[in-house]
């Protein structure tokens, strides 16, 4: 019997779709989860204990479970979990992104490196020692400080002159206090580009990459913090700009060396080309897979399953029909005491479905320092703009009470 290995943060929203997606392909699926490692099965559900911060140690363990239980392919969901199934693929003789791809895409001065060397548009850049801000900083404004390790726009801020790099240094600095390994040792500063920025969603075989969607993200994201909000699909740009999307994503996958497995690529396009700001190893985040139906009405996490199993993919397309994902931004920091109007939102034209993951009583806060967001909200509708337009509206109807008191922490 076939059998595939998740490998899943316990924090993740995506676990539960990808088991849905077994549920219906009808393949056991094992999961390997951050849970407590002192306890045996706390939750109940067979899952391997790991820890994000032992890759090889947790490695290690799946190893060992899947010589007694053979496994046929894995997926990673989430950046720090996806080093310890590329370590764990690499001893499985398994197809997966090498550990070194997977390294280059978790630190962003690593890729920057790689992207320079392959001949891709890059920014100016450096890498700061966390510890010490400079007191003159010699870097061109505007410029961008983000972390080397974080993801989801975390830690990011945009500075414009010495005041303001110091203020995001200083901020940044207090952020990583919190985060372990050498990539809280450093601050990424890059000059800022301007464009329009887009997402591309692929999946590598072999090390031939193909693309599922790219997305239009039509809001401004010009700082002082780049918090995501809406993706729409197909992308409203031209066939041959999206073709270069497309070919400087391939570029960069090669450059990077991933080889095997869901990857998901933002970037920016302006009059000097296209401009890589990032690249995972590992499917889109959040529940905004939703987002994506293939053939048949088939999820994105279906199709990841599939890949993983051997299965040929290449006759499976994307539906027609548009659609996107609005991302619930936390407006300010503070308790949640309610959601109101939900009724309403999920009445407006071309919504289909809005999902509040945050929970009542849970302490929310914005980025940079957070790393979540409030829901999402999902629709489909004729044209891009048509989405774009019911995800706007159905946010405008939502109203959510916050308590300003905080915790103590």
């Amino acid at each position: 019997m076939k059998r595939l290995l998740l490998l899943s943060t316990t924090t993740g929203y995506q676990a539960a779709e990808f088991r849905k997606a077994a549920e219906r392909i009808r393949v056991p699926l094992v999961l390997a989860s951050d849970r407590c490692h002192v306890l045996e099965d706390p939750w109940r559900d067979g899952a391997i204990p790991i820890r994000l911060e032992e890759p090889k140690e947790s490695a290690g363990k799946i190893v060992e479970f899947a010589r007694a239980n053979p496994i046929q392919g894995l997926v990673a969901l989430g950046d720090p979990i996806t080093l310890i199934a590329a370590l764990a693929a690499r001893e499985l003789d398994l197809p997966f992104h090498p550990p070194e791809a997977v390294e280059v895409c978790r630190d962003k001065y690593l890729f920057r490196e790689r992207c320079r060397m392959a001949g891709l548009p890059v920014p100016w850049y450096s890498r700061l020692p966390a510890a010490e801000p400079p007191k003159t900083p010699d870097v061109p404004f505007p410029c961008v400080l983000k972390p080397l390790g974080l993801s989801a726009s975390r830690g990011v801020i945009r500075a414009d002159n010495a005041a303001e790099f110091r203020a995001a240094f200083d901020r940044i600095r207090a952020l990583l206090r919190r985060v372990r390994g050498d990539a809280a040792q450093w601050i990424q500063v890059e000059s800022f580009i301007p464009g329009r920025e887009v997402a591309v969603e692929g999946i590598v075989t072999a090390g031939r990459l193909r693309v599922l969607a790219i997305f239009d993200k039509p809001d401004p994201l010009d700082g002082p913090f780049f918090e995501e909000t809406i993706y729409v699909t197909p992308s409203r740009l031209d066939p041959a700009t999206q073709q270069t999307l497309v070919a400087a994503t391939e570029k960069a996958v090669a450059a990077v060396g991933l080889w095997h497995g869901p990857v998901h690529a933002e970037m920016r396009l302006n009059e000097g080309g296209v401009w890589m700001l990032e690249m995972a190893a590992r499917p889109i985040g959040g529940l905004c897979a939703r987002a994506l139906r293939f053939s048949g009405d088939m999820p994105l996490e279906e199709l990841i399953l599939r890949h993983a199993l051997g299965e040929d993919i290449s006759g499976l397309e994307r539906e027609k029909q548009a659609a996107g994902v609005m991302m619930i931004p936390i407006p300010r920091a503070g308790i949640l005491e309610g959601v109101e109007n939900v009724g309403a939102a999920l009445a407006t034209s071309g919504v289909e479905s809005i999902e509040i993951t945050a929970k009542l009583g849970q302490e929310l806060v914005p980025l940079p320092e957070g790393s979540s967001y409030l829901g999402f909200i999902f629709a489909r509708a004729a044209t891009p703009e048509a989405v774009g337009e019911a995800l706007r509206a159905a946010h405008a109807k939502l109203h959510f009470r916050l308590n300003a008191a905080l915790r103590v922490m």
